[in-house]
C-alpha cells in the first residue's frame, strides 16, 4: 500500500495543539465504535502527548471507553509506580478518568514485575499481547499517537539504532537509549505503519528542522519520525514554533 502524504496542522500554542488533535481523536474513535463496535489506539507521553490525553479527557464523552483498546508506543524499563513510565503519565491524565476497562488497558512490563529485569522478555511479553490483537493482515490500530525529540526519534526509535532498522518485529527491547534511561520497550515502524491514523504531536522551536527534515521525506535511519505513516492518514500537529521551518 502507497505511503499517504503527509497533512500539517499548525495551531497557534501547545493548547490550541492538543485540542485540535483531541477532537480529531474523539472523532475517529467514535467512527471506528459506531462501525465497528471498537477502537484501538496507541498512547504516547511527553509534555505535548500527555497535554493531549488531557484534552481527550475533556472532550471524550461520546466515546464509550469500555470499547477501546489502549496500547502504549514504548515504555521506560522502570518500577511499576515511576513517573517516568508512560503509563503512569496517561493514568494521571486520561485513563483513570474515563470508564476504560482494566483488561483492555495493555500495559508494558515495569523493571519489577514478576518478569524481573529482562527487558528482552518483558519486550517478547508484549509482542504476543499485540500479536494476539491484531489481524494478520490490515490496519492494526486505529490511532497511532507520536511525540518526537529534536533528534526526530519517536517511540523509543533512535538514528542509527538497531530498533529503528527493525523489519519484522513490532515490538522489541532497547537497552543503549541516548536518552535516559537506557532501557526502554518500543513499537517499531512495522507496528506504527499498521495504523489507520498516525499523528505527530510536536510543539517547540527546538524541533523545528527536525520537522522540517521528516516532512521532507528524511531518512528514517538518520530521521526516525521520517518512516512513521499511517495508512488514512498522517498529520504532524504542529505549534507555530515546531512549524517554523517549513
Amino acid at each position: 500500500m502507497s505511503e499517504t502524504r503527509s497533512e500539517i496542522h499548525r495551531s497557534d500554542d501547545t493548547a490550541a495543539l492538543a485540542r485540535a488533535a483531541a477532537e480529531r481523536f474523539v472523532s475517529v474513535v467514535v467512527d471506528a465504535q459506531r462501525a465497528r463496535g471498537t477502537a484501538s489506539v496507541v498512547l504516547t507521553g511527553g509534555g505535548t502527548g500527555v497535554a493531549t490525553l488531557a484534552a481527550v479527557r475533556d472532550l471524550g464523552g461520546d466515546i464509550d471507553w469500555s470499547a477501546v483498546d489502549v496500547f502504549f508506543g514504548d515504555e521506560r524499563f522502570l518500577p511499576e509506580g515511576d513517573p517516568e513510565r508512560n503509563y503512569v503519565q496517561a493514568r494521571d491524565a486520561l485513563l483513570d478518568h474515563v470508564g476504560v476497562d482494566p483488561d483492555r488497558v495493555h500495559v508494558m512490563a515495569p523493571s519489577d514485575s514478576p518478569l524481573g529485569d529482562d527487558v528482552e522478555a518483558a519486550a517478547v511479553t508484549y509482542l504476543q499481547s499485540v500479536a494476539a490483537f491484531a489481524p494478520e493482515d490490515g490496519p492494526a490500530f486505529d490511532i497511532h499517537l507520536l511525540g518526537m525529540g529534536p533528534d526526530s526519534h519517536v517511540n523509543s526509535l533512535f538514528a542509527h539504532g538497531d530498533a529503528v532498522q527493525e523489519k519484522s518485529r513490532w515490538v522489541v527491547a532497547v537497552t543503549d537509549s541516548p536518552k535516559p534511561p537506557p532501557v526502554r520497550i518500543t513499537l517499531t515502524l512495522p507496528a506504527v505503519n499498521r495504523s489507520r491514523h498516525v499523528w505527530f504531536l510536536v510543539s517547540g522551536e527546538g524541533k523545528a528542522d527536525a520537522v522540517a527534515a521528516c516532512v521532507g521525506g528524511a531518512d528514517p535511519v538518520e530521521h526516525p519520525a521520517a518512516g512513521a505513516h499511517g495508512l488514512e492518514s498522517t498529520v504532524w500537529f504542529l505549534d507555530a514554533g515546531s512549524a517554523s521551518r517549513l
